[in-house]
C-alpha cells in the first residue's frame, strides 16, 4: 500500500490571516480549527492546505511552493497584490508557458502559472 498525501501544512506566525488568503485563491472557506491551526479544503476536492503556527520566522527561499494554474496572470497578479502579495520581478516566459513568481503575505513563494 502507497501513502495518500492529504494535506499540504504551512509553517507560519498567523494561521487565521493565511487561510483567508488562500482561501480566496483557491476557493473553499477557511477553518480555524484551533488557533495554532487552520485549513481551507479547496471545493473541487483538490489538496487540503492547512496552516500552522511556528514560533520562529521565515528564513531564506522555500524548499517546496505551490504552482497555482490560473487563465490570466495579469489580472490574478493584480487582484493578489491587492490582497496582500507580493510579485516577485517581472513575468517569465519560457518554452513551457508563462509564470509569475508571488510571495504571500508572510513571505511564502508561489507561481502563477498559465
Amino acid at each position: 500500500m502507497r501513502a495518500k498525501l492529504n494535506e499540504v501544512v504551512v509553517d507560519c506566525a498567523d494561521p487565521p490571516r493565511l487561510v483567508r488568503f488562500w482561501a480566496g485563491i483557491v476557493g473553499g472557506e477557511p477553518v480555524d480549527r484551533e488557533p495554532d491551526w487552520s485549513y481551507v479544503d479547496p471545493p473541487d476536492g483538490g489538496l487540503r492546505l492547512a496552516f500552522q503556527r511556528v514560533p520562529e520566522g521565515k528564513h531564506g527561499k522555500n524548499r517546496l511552493h505551490l504552482d497555482l494554474e490560473v487563465e490570466d496572470i495579469d489580472a490574478e497578479r493584480a487582484r493578489l497584490t491587492e490582497e496582500g502579495a507580493t510579485a516577485v520581478a517581472q513575468i517569465e516566459t519560457s518554452a513551457h508557458g508563462r509564470f509569475q513568481v508571488m510571495l504571500d503575505p508572510e513571505g511564502n513563494e508561489f507561481c502563477l502559472v498559465s
